[in-house]
């Protein structure tokens, strides 16, 4: 069998990436520390809820994360770009159990009511903490993986990153809410630190990921600014960028969660998890379905048709007063989520030079991670203006309104193949 002959049945295969001992590794870790952060997400979220009963607290938890994460996203990349990407990764796994750690011992120092604003302001405090820790970690994951797989296994490898990704959220979600009703904050955190302990000791065994030959001294200045023009100057990527960044922005109702399953819907924390889990079990189905099925044509038009139902189902959701239909809006929103998520991260990945995936990586994480925690400020914000059910309304409606204004203004984005 010729190479050209062994590289297309590769492709032709949906678990060729999975095959690869070291991905597997890296996708085990990838889960359990996934699967503990989305856990920690939903025990912050219920947890000052209930300490506060204001959904601005939760808004806040987004800016409190968002100002490091963004102020040091750009830098980040640059130092990605000039390191050994798993060292990088595996100190800030390490840091991300620290911190979990320190809301460990916030839950047991702070117990009484006197103490609840030391409590809640403890909460913020390691939040802004993880933020900075997520500028470098979050790109991490990104730019180590077209070091790990062959690039004609590249897509292949993208999607099912984010399955995993997907599932690990999915599980966390709907366990936090569970394990949260069953042994409170305290016991929730003590599984979110075993969790991040075993994804830190499966991505020990990692190989080292040198940086790129390519890959140079620069000045920090000149490094963060050629990163800069790379994206303002791939158009397909920049346009991708920025419609999820908009429609995460106004579209992003994690935040109000929280409020529709305590005070609407009166669902109560078990509820709350799967409520909150609905859209990460829509993604996972049309991740499943894109790793054995991958689109073939047309996807800059099917990333349009998604995003914009999207918004749709965020103002269904809004308007609904039954746990069944809000359950189907957001996993469908999901589904539509998930084509989203793995059209942008395969245009990104496969147009990136090796050299400059840090740097490309943190402006995504600036226009897309990010923006879900200053969405879920600006949900909090909203809230507070305008009232829980017409801010989701609002949000799924500038939602609409990026997708059209895109649509025009992006021609080669909407044309885009691969």
């Amino acid at each position: 069998m010729t190479e050209i002959q062994t590289i297309e049945q590769s492709r032709n295969d949906p678990m060729a990436s999975m095959r690869l001992p070291e991905f597997r590794f890296m996708m085990a870790g990838r889960f359990s520390f996934i699967m503990a952060l989305r856990m920690m997400a939903t025990l912050v979220g219920w947890w000052l809820y209930e300490l506060t009963g204001d959904p601005f607290a939760i808004g806040l938890v987004g800016l409190a994360e968002a100002v490091p994460a963004i102020s040091l996203a750009l830098y980040a990349g640059h130092i990605i770009d000039l390191s050994d990407k798993r060292k990088l990764l595996l100190r800030g796994v390490t840091l991300y159990l620290a911190a979990a750690s320190v809301l460990l011992l916030l839950s047991y120092s702070f117990q009484t009511g006197n103490n609840k604003t030391m409590l809640v302001t403890g909460i913020y405090c390691v939040i802004f903490c993880t933020g900075i820790i997520r500028s470098f970690t979050g790109p991490s994951f990104s730019a180590i993986l077209a070091q790990m797989v062959p690039r004609p296994l590249l897509a292949n490898a993208i999607t099912w990153n984010q399955g995993v990704w997907l599932t690990a959220s999915v599980t966390g979600h709907a366990a936090g809410g569970f394990i949260i009703a069953t042994v409170h904050s305290s016991g929730t955190l003590w599984v979110i630190c075993s969790l991040i302990a075993i994804g830190l000791l499966s991505m020990y065994r990692l190989l080292p990921k040198p940086p790129s030959a390519k890959a140079g001294q620069q000045k920090t200045w000149e490094s963060v600014k050629e990163g800069i023009r790379f994206v303002v100057g791939t158009k397909e990527v920049l346009g991708a960028l920025t419609l999820d960044l908009f429609a995460v922005l106004f579209g992003g109702l994690v935040a109000m969660v929280p409020v529709f399953a305590k005070d609407i819907l009166k669902i109560g924390p078990i509820g709350f998890g799967w409520l909150n889990a609905a859209a990460d079990i829509g993604a996972i189905l049309v991740i499943l379905t894109l790793t054995f099925f991958p689109m073939k044509k047309a996807q800059g038009k099917k990333l349009f048709f998604a995003v914009g139902g999207f918004g749709c189902c965020i103002i269904l959701f809004a308007l609904s007063k039954t746990f069944w239909i809000s359950f189907a809006a957001l996993l469908v929103s999901g589904v539509l989520d998930g084509i989203s998520v793995v059209i942008r991260g395969t245009i990104l990945q496969l147009k990136t030079p090796d050299e400059m995936r840090g740097r490309v990586m943190s402006v995504n994480s600036m226009f897309i991670n990010s923006s879900n925690e200053i969405g879920q400020f600006e949900s909090g914000m909203a809230a507070r203006m305008l009232g829980v059910v017409p801010s989701v309304i609002f949000g799924g409606t500038m939602t609409l309104a990026v997708v059209i204004i895109t649509w025009f203004k992006a021609p080669s984005l909407r044309k885009m193949e691969y």
